[in-house]
């Protein structure tokens, strides 16, 4: 992408008029070795073909597509004419940019210009413009506004894994005109970074108009790399605009309010907690259901019936699933909400017409129409998970630690373990004089040790948590009550900690995990001012780098802590989510939470060896063990940076056994980066998401534009489609889809296209006529019935007849069991199987791999899995057709060795994720990888396929 620096630029120059201009324009050019002496004729050509003067006192001369071939090096140069060339018809140039590109590179120089050419009088600027720095910052205009609003946020989109919800951010930020048509492919390629509460940030300033975020939620919960996956953060970035966001945002995260973004459950509340343009206010109010059947026909019809009394528009959620609201006013709408007894309705209601809440919240109250017994309160929740029925025993040397993977990084050290200090102290006081005045030094003294905790810390977002520690010390309604104890002869530590942990109780019996995190930063203040009362320090810290180890760290532990100093911290209790983690990760400092009460009897000084990407730590490790793991980070690094150089070349394994690496997409922009980044080929076109980028059913023409662009820029390489691949859990907004019970074993894939016949004609249509001679590959999805199958090959072959392509291949996606153990009958008929490993996983294992508590065990390394593939890849190989690999499994580093090991032909994966794959297959061996793979196959559990792997 073409730039602007002061180095191109001359300033002080004098022309005559145009053709004088162009002549000294031409020859920097020359000089500058960038292009022949020929293109001054180029030049010439185009100002003929209509003038190149853009306004604002700017003119862009470039060469014509027929002296491209005369471009050595794509730059430009930039000319300051203090006292105007006559450009033609009057239009005055003070600064002239000469261009020298092969392609339409040029263009990219128009984007950056728009803003500058948005400013006051540009013309004048530029004539008075006294250095090449003043040139550049005018041309580069006033810092745009980062868009933040109601049309970059999605709550609940249809999404099937991470590269799904990422194309979802990227359409909304194309929508609001924040970036180009190439922005989901950069984004693509950037690194995906993990903020904790499942939440995700990708950011990228390349093909960006205006700075914006975008917000995604998805329709059911994802996992990616490992972690959930219920959020994503699409920064399109430029310039500094998006520091005052970023921070916001750290601010947020530091303070544990994460989940609130997944939580607020309207785009109003998204846009409220990230400081974004917030629509006008719709009065809400929220009441339990009562109704014993929950929100049924009957009671559903009254509640819809008393809504359409009102003029304004009236909305109604679950306050506890996230989803979006629904009209009131829809008794379909009421009844798919699903609501049940005890569960919460959160009413909104149009600016204007809140009268309408008191009368829809007594009717519900009242049972809509039944009779309704009062609902039980809620039990508090536990202040701690309760006991287990044997007390925990202590680790043993050489013993793995599984936990929560919290921090990344791996750390070794010897343990340092933090047990809560006895607080011993008398119940009642001296005198409430006294007592006032011995608090009133300790949280002076606490005071001061937060102050110089803000003036230490480098963090903006870390310093924000001890501000909020410090407003909490001076809570007057804490402070009150306090001194109400004192007056009753309560000493000063008796009455602050009653108070304290009355204050923090009463958060945590909300049951909302925000206030609970809240509770823990109180009780973390209050400990401090305890252990100023009773006359206690801190433990002093090891001298040589230690892992801390606690119970659960507070957010002032972490942020007290010295990365140089403490190499990791193992925590018996905590969740990922939590800020402490966030603050840990933000620290640099490797974590493992939640590891059990038993690591709380380690002795100090035990060596620890702790990985936070895997979630575990080793006691005691062996020195062999403990100087591979320490390597590991080098090594890392060292083959990522090999494998990106090499990531042009075949993958073929050491004994010369050769593996198609390919890319999944899901937009036709951007190709080009996706074969810079090695891609043989294209495994997988997600055609949904083009459907889902247009407002309404794409035609053929359309449709024909979009897979022509594609195949232009693999030039050659071939093009795997999956057909639209919609349903009940996918529905497109232009296409109603009755709701099913079960969406995932409903109408949906090919079902459903089948049942829409045009729509499946008119796109096999644009993708054979965007064919021609290139190769491309039709495959269908959710095969399940060799019936579909050969109806859907019927209706290609009737097409072909009437649009004849030179290299077609038809095959099916194996995501079904019938498919794979159908394989034997379908490879005779089909061109080649692709496997998408996440559907084929769950519909194996009987999990959804959206389950809050089951997701992690749905691992398409199970044999079970496994097995699958192979019947598919031998029944394939049997009659001479090839089998690739689609799903998330192809880019798992543990199951790339047993993919090649079952002979599967093609992986495709995340493009970011080509250069590693290649490198995995260069470092096999075909018949090592052969052998573990049956080894695989015997197992019976995913777990020991991947002990098996990690052991190879």
């Amino acid at each position: 992408m073409l730039e602007f620096t002061t180095a191109q630029i001359a300033m002080g120059q004098v022309a005559v008029d145009k053709a004088a201009a162009l002549d000294l324009l031409a020859a920097r050019l020359v000089a500058d070795g960038l292009v022949a002496e020929g293109y001054l004729a180029g030049l010439q050509a185009r100002e003929a073909q209509g003038s190149t003067f853009l306004g604002q006192g700017i003119a862009i001369p470039h060469g014509t597509p027929q002296t491209r071939d005369q471009v050595f090096a794509t730059g430009v140069r930039l000319m300051q004419f203090p006292a105007g060339v006559d450009w033609g018809d009057g239009q005055i140039v003070h600064l002239a940019i000469v261009i020298a590109a092969r392609s339409d590179e040029h263009l990219s120089l128009l984007q950056q210009l728009t803003r500058a050419l948005g400013e006051g009088d540009l013309a004048e600027a530029l004539s008075r413009a006294e250095s090449a720095e003043a040139v550049v910052q005018l041309l580069q205009g006033a810092p745009r506004e980062m868009l933040l609003e109601e049309r970059t946020i999605g709550i609940g989109v249809s999404a099937d894994d991470f590269d799904d919800l990422l194309w979802q951010g990227a359409r909304l930020l194309r929508r609001a005109e924040c970036v180009d048509n190439g922005f989901a492919a950069h984004l693509q390629q950037a690194q995906p970074l993990p903020l904790g509460d499942g939440l995700w940030l990708l950011s990228s300033d390349q093909a960006v108009r205006q700075p914006g975020l975008a917000f995604v939620t998805p329709q059911q919960p994802l996992r990616h790399l490992g972690q959930a996956l219920d959020g994503l953060l699409c920064l399109a970035a430029q310039g500094d605009a998006q520091q005052a966001l970023l921070d916001r945002l750290c601010t947020l995260l530091i303070e544990g309010r994460g989940l609130e973004l997944l939580r607020a459950g309207t785009v109003q509340g998204v846009l409220a907690l990230l400081g974004g343009a917030v629509p006008d206010d719709w009065p809400s109010a929220r009441i339990a259901l009562a109704n014993p059947h929950g929100l049924h026909a009957r009671p559903a019809k009254v509640l819809a019936q008393l809504a359409k009394q009102f003029a304004g528009e009236v909305r109604v959620r679950l306050a506890d699933a996230g989803a979006a609201p629904v009209s009131a006013k829809s008794l379909s709408k009421l009844l798919g909400l699903g609501a049940r007894r005890g569960q919460v309705l959160e009413f909104s209601v149009e600016p204007g017409f809140a009268e309408a809440l008191p009368v829809l919240l007594k009717a519900v109250e009242e049972g809509l129409g039944e009779e309704v017994e009062a609902l039980a309160p809620l039990a508090p929740l536990p202040l701690v998970p309760d006991a287990a029925d044997s007390a925990p025993l202590a680790p043993v040397a050489g013993s793995v630690i599984k936990g929560v993977a919290a921090a990344p990084g791996i750390a070794s050290g010897p343990a340092h373990v933090q047990l809560l200090q006895h607080f011993d102290y008398p119940l009642r006081g001296e005198s409430p004089a006294l007592e006032r005045q011995r608090l009133d030094a300790a949280l002076a003294r606490v005071r001061d040790d937060i102050d110089e905790l803000i003036q230490r810390s480098d963090v903006n977002a870390i310093r924000e948590i001890f501000i909020t520690h410090q407003e909490m010390l001076a809570d007057p309604g804490l402070a009150e009550e306090v001194e109400r104890r004192l007056r009753q002869g309560e000493s000063a530590a008796a009455a602050w900690l009653a108070v304290i942990d009355s204050a923090a109780r009463q958060q945590e019996s909300l049951q909302d995990a925000l206030l609970a995190e809240r509770a823990a930063d109180l009780r973390d203040v209050g400990r401090r001012v305890l252990m100023q009362l009773c006359g206690l320090s801190e433990t002093p810290e090891p001298k040589q780098p230690y892992v801390l180890v606690m119970a659960e760290v507070g957010p002032s532990d972490v942020a007290r802590l010295d990365p140089a100093r403490v190499a990791g911290i193992l925590t018996a209790r905590g969740g990922a989510t939590a800020h402490s983690a966030i603050v840990a990760r933000a620290l640099g400092i490797p974590a493992v939470v939640g590891a059990g009460e038993g690591v709380l009897l380690l002795a100090s000084g035990t060596a620890l060896l702790l990985d936070g990407q895997r979630g575990c730590a080793t006691v005691d490790p062996a020195s062999d063990q403990l100087e591979k793991a320490l390597a590991e980070r080098e090594l890392r690094a060292q083959r990522q940076r090999a494998a990106d150089a090499r990531r042009l070349e075949p993958a073929v394994t050491r004994d010369g056994h050769a593996v198609e690496v390919c890319a999944n997409i899901g937009e036709s922009a951007g190709i080009e980066a996706v074969v810079a980044q090695g891609a043989e080929g294209v495994g997988l076109l997600r055609t949904e998401l083009i459907f889902m980028a247009h407002p309404q059913l794409p035609d053929e023409a359309t449709q024909e534009a979009e897979y022509r662009r594609v195949l232009d820029g693999l030039d050659g390489r071939p093009l795997v489609v999956r057909t639209l691949d919609v349903g009940g859990d996918k529905p497109l907004p232009y296409w109603p889809i009755a709701k099913e019970e079960n969406p995932f074993l409903g109408v949906r894939g090919i079902r459903l296209t089948l049942q829409r016949p045009k729509v499946m004609e008119s796109q096999l249509r644009a993708l054979l006529r965007a064919a021609g001679d290139r190769p491309l590959r039709i495959m269908f999805p959710m095969v399940g019935q060799v019936e579909e199958w050969r109806e859907a090959r019927r209706m290609v072959d009737r097409l072909l007849e009437e649009i004849p392509v030179a290299d077609l291949q038809v095959g099916i996606m194996i995501e079904v069991p019938s498919a794979a153990l159908l394989a034997p009958v379908l490879a005779a008929e089909v061109d080649f199987f692709s496997v998408g490993t996440n559907d084929l996983t769950q519909y194996t294992l009987a999990i959804d791999r959206g389950h809050p508590s089951l997701s992690a065990q749905a691992d398409g390394l199970h044999p079970a899995v496994l097995n699958l593939i192979d019947m598919t890849v031998r029944a394939a190989h049997a009659h001479g057709k090839w089998v690739g690999v689609c799903g998330e499994l192809a880019a798992d580093a543990q199951a790339v060795p047993l993919l090649v090991g079952l002979d599967v032909d093609e992986l495709s994966v995340a493009a970011r994720g080509i250069a590693e794959v290649k490198a995995q297959v260069r470092a096999l061996s075909i018949e090592q990888a052969r052998t573990l793979a049956r080894q695989a196959l015997a197992l019976g559990s995913a777990g020991e396929v991947r002990a098996l792997v990690e052991m190879h």
